[in-house]
């Protein structure tokens, strides 16, 4: 009997040993895929400022690019955010940049800028930082003048990579790296979206500050400059906006290209139009989400 009772009992463990072994592991959460959001920020000479306001916006709804490009007054703004600077420090930088930063003048028949003085001025505000040190991953896009090949400068200079993406035609002189000659990206990449992608960006952000071809619109030599640039890469801009996964488009089409006096009003027409696109972001960063975890 005794052995009897045993044997039950070793039956009776096994039976719940196999049973114990047919449950399924429970299968832990997926951890969160993060996003890498590319900011990619175009030309537009002093429009440019509303970067800064798109920014501050950004970053206070905790949505933090960790790839930026940039082309003309996009790659100024983008070199000094790459660089580290906070949305605040950003705007007291941009209080401080007008045409006395920009402008050594020189004679010659390929333009009346040289560009050395923004050049230092980047490279002061970095650090004299290379690109490749920057505290995020960062590119400056030019055109190649006697190619019209675009180029997305990621090592070396930055103050040299951003005068080169900012250097438009038959103002700025072209400037030279490595035997080859630079001009404004903005002619074949007016918002570098591509180039955010190629960097690895996952989601893109565009902002675009481009002015739309308008009768009568532009007036001054700069106006009418800066207008000839927007009807000639309207093609290109269309290319490069197909593939943001978000366009923020501030209204600055009323403030001049060299009107550096209304930095503030970019900068508030920047926020407002960055704040309108938050929802659309998030709905955006949770639809990668979840396509990424699948």
């Amino acid at each position: 009997m005794k052995m009897w009772k045993q044997g039950a009992l070793l039956a009776l463990m096994g039976l719940l040993s196999a049973c114990g072994s047919m449950r399924k592991p429970e299968t832990p959460p997926a951890a969160p895929v993060h996003i890498k959001i590319g900011l990619a920020l175009g030309g537009g000479a002093a429009k440019g400022f509303a970067h800064v306001g798109v920014i501050k916006v950004l970053e206070a709804n905790g949505i933090v690019p960790d790839i930026v490009t940039g082309t003309s007054a996009g790659s100024v703004v983008g070199s000094l955010y790459a660089a580290g600077y906070t949305p605040a420090q950003l705007q007291q930088i941009a209080s401080k940049l007008d045409e006395t930063n920009l402008t050594d003048f020189t004679l010659s028949s390929r333009g009346f800028i040289k560009g050395e003085r923004l050049q230092a001025f980047i490279n002061a505000e970095v650090q004299n930082r290379p690109m490749e040190k920057l505290a995020k991953p960062f590119g400056a896009v030019s055109t190649e003048l006697d190619n019209g090949q675009r180029v997305v400068f990621r090592l070396g200079n930055t103050g040299q990579a951003v005068r080169a993406s900012a250097s438009i035609p038959n103002v700025f002189l072209p400037v030279e790296i490595a035997g080859r000659r630079y001009v404004d990206g903005g002619l074949v990449s007016p918002v570098p979206v591509s180039a955010a992608r190629e960097m690895g960006a996952d989601l893109v952000i565009a902002v675009d500050i481009s002015a739309r071809p308008k009768a009568g619109s532009a007036t001054g030599f700069l106006s009418i400059l800066d207008q000839s640039l927007n009807i000639m890469s309207v093609a290109a801009l269309a290319s490069e906006l197909k593939q943001a996964d978000v366009v923020i488009r501030p209204q600055v089409q009323n403030i001049g290209s060299a009107s550096f006096d209304a930095r503030n009003q970019a900068i508030r027409a920047g926020e407002v139009a960055a704040q309108q696109a938050i929802v659309q972001i998030r709905a955006k960063l949770q639809q990668k989400q979840l396509a990424m975890t699948k």
